[in-house]
């Protein structure tokens, strides 16, 4: 036995009706489709989100524009003026930065920008840093150390 001489069992196919044929056989009069009206007339249907001639719920959402990036690193901007308060010659990390209450979260990553002035040198460990804060740590002798950013896993 060969595919092509696969048969279906006798009885298990049934034809499909043919509407329309005139009262005697099943399905005159009006052939399935009810009483009169905009979907008993031949022709092109009524299109896909029409309302009946309401506003269309397409035309009354806001446009949207524009995408959201799923892999957008949001880093938590620190300014200079907020670690000039800090003694000359300390470490400032995100978890030094999280206990004195700068940034909110360990989690996200930290950038540094060059708003304000340094008083004395320091230590800054951040993930980013502005071309600006770069130049006035080091020109108040201080030192830059560029940390990894955190694997953060967003649902899709």
């Amino acid at each position: 036995m060969r595919e092509n001489e696969l048969h279906p069992v006798p009885g298990s196919r049934k034809s499909r009706r043919r509407l329309g044929r005139g009262n005697s056989a099943t399905g005159g009069t009006y052939a399935g489709k009810g009483l009169k009206g905009q979907k008993a007339r031949s022709g092109r249907g009524i299109s896909r989100g029409f309302e009946g001639g309401q506003l269309k719920l397409i035309k009354r959402l806001p446009h949207k524009r524009g995408f959201k990036n799923l892999f957008r690193v949001e880093h938590q901007p620190v300014n200079l003026e907020r670690l000039s308060d800090l003694p000359a010659g300390s470490e400032v990390t995100p978890e030094t930065l999280r206990q004195s209450g700068v940034v909110k979260s360990v989690r996200s990553p930290v950038a540094i920008l060059g708003d304000g002035e340094l008083s004395g040198p320091l230590t800054v460990r951040a993930h980013r840093f502005s071309e600006s804060a770069r130049k006035k740590i080091e020109d108040a002798g201080g030192t830059i150390e560029k940390l990894e950013a955190p694997v953060i896993h967003r649902p899709r």
